[in-house]
């Protein structure tokens, strides 16, 4: 079920959850305007008004629980994964919590203690949705659309610069990297994939050219993005600072501190393989896996 899934790293990033909330509070200012003139309950004023102050002072402490907020949920992302169910529950609550003070304001402020507490609060709920609720799926629509358009790919690509002569069978399937602005940095075959290693926030790619020498190509982008793009492909995380091409893995050897992966190239060291990798690389190692293929020397 998708509830349960893994939420994906776009929508915790830092700049993406202070992305979300500018936009959010933005579209909230524009909607609460629109919304004051068919609303009893509503008292946000601007100016010389006399709820001016408790205007300001209700939009400026709204501002900054959203904001502590998300710096809480970007911490906690190291400690916790959070699953969409989680992060509807976390948005939710973010919600629920403007309401109820939207609601006290109002009683304390506005009406000076007079007043229906929860007639006010049910009427606070259904525009907070509106107001918060709207606006964060928008940002997370956003977010995903750029993601998709920023990070390295599988496409079909046949009329560009790649690192071999053009092959029938190299034409129809291209591993395509993509820097952070979009732009298409690198194409090369599968076959001639060693593996990528992440550099802070770049990654290098270690490849053979036509001429099989190996090369180095470094572009900015996460290591993390590469890993849930190519997900169920010969492309394999085995440690915090490497993903494998399973294809040029010429022997999977176990140690004492673990297992290590020898590549098809005497060049490159071997690549140790973390026990939090373990399970997915050696998944790709029994009779029933497609990725298992011969390497030809």
């Amino acid at each position: 079920m998708i509830l349960y899934k893994k939420l994906p790293e776009y929508l915790l990033g830092k700049y993406q959850l202070i992305g979300t909330v500018t936009f959010s509070v933005l579209v909230a200012i524009i909607f609460l305007n629109i919304y004051i003139p068919f609303s009893d309950t509503a008292w946000f004023e601007l100016g010389e008004s006399g709820t001016f102050l408790t205007t300001i002072a209700y939009g400026m402490t709204i501002i900054v629980m959203l904001i502590a907020s998300r710096m809480l949920m970007y911490k906690t992302k190291r400690f916790w994964t959070m699953n969409y169910l989680s992060y509807i529950i976390w948005c939710g609550v973010e919600i629920l919590f403007t309401c109820l003070l939207y609601a006290w304001f109002t009683i304390e402020f506005i009406m000076h203690g007079n007043g229906d507490f929860m007639e006010i609060f049910r009427h606070s709920l259904i525009s907070g949705v509106i107001a918060l609720g709207v606006p964060y799926i928008i940002a997370g629509m956003y977010f995903a659309i750029i993601d998709k358009d920023k990070t390295i790919k599988l496409l079909n690509y046949e009329h560009i610069v790649t690192d071999e002569p053009p092959k029938p069978e190299s034409q129809k399937t291209k591993i395509t990297l993509f820097d952070n602005s979009g732009t298409l940095k690198l194409s090369l075959s599968p076959d001639n994939l060693y593996y990528i290693e992440s550099d802070d926030n770049y990654i290098k790619v270690w490849y053979t050219d036509s001429k099989g020498e190996m090369k180095q190509y470094m572009l900015r982008c996460r290591l993390k993005t590469v890993e849930e793009d190519f997900r169920n492909s010969g492309l394999v995380r085995c440690n915090r600072k490497f993903i494998v091409n399973i294809k040029k893995v010429s022997m999977l050897r176990k140690e004492n501190d673990g297992y290590v992966l020898d590549l098809a190239n005497e060049n490159i060291p071997p690549l140790p393989v973390t026990k939090t990798y373990t399970d997915a690389v050696l998944s790709h190692f029994t009779d029933e896996s497609p990725l298992l293929e011969p390497i030809d020397d």
